[in-house]
């Protein structure tokens, strides 16, 4: 994603449209835990900018149905960028529990290396 700088021109506002809405559950893996986030549906929406069609993704906390618009903007430089995954004000998609995880993981391995060194 380019910084944005006091030269960029605003982003336009527009409609998106839903065009799915999934319910997401609490991934048993070693990365999640099996905790659920606050944003459980994954809502898939379509927009056009520039007379192209764009589709992108996000979390949303509530469901929306299919077919209902939603206020969004996106980057008139970069269309492809839209205020619902990748603006100023767009929520990360993934959890910090992921990170977490995998922080965790390489952790416990290189306590178990250490450990199984010392056993020889």
């Amino acid at each position: 994603m380019t910084a944005p700088s006091s030269a960029d021109p605003p982003w336009i506002e527009i409609q998106a449209t839903v065009t799915s809405c999934r319910f997401q559950f609490a991934r048993m893996n070693t990365f999640a835990l099996g905790f659920q986030t606050g944003e459980k549906f994954r809502i898939a929406f379509d927009y056009y900018a520039h007379g192209r069609l764009y589709s992108d993704e996000f979390q949303s906390a509530v469901a929306i149905a299919q077919n209902e618009r939603i206020p969004t903007s996106y980057n008139p430089l970069h269309p492809e960028q839209n205020s619902r995954t990748s603006g100023p004000n767009a929520a990360p998609t993934r959890s910090p529990l992921i990170a977490i995880g995998i922080v965790g993981s390489i952790v416990l391995s290189l306590v178990w290396l250490a450990m199984m060194r010392g056993c020889s």
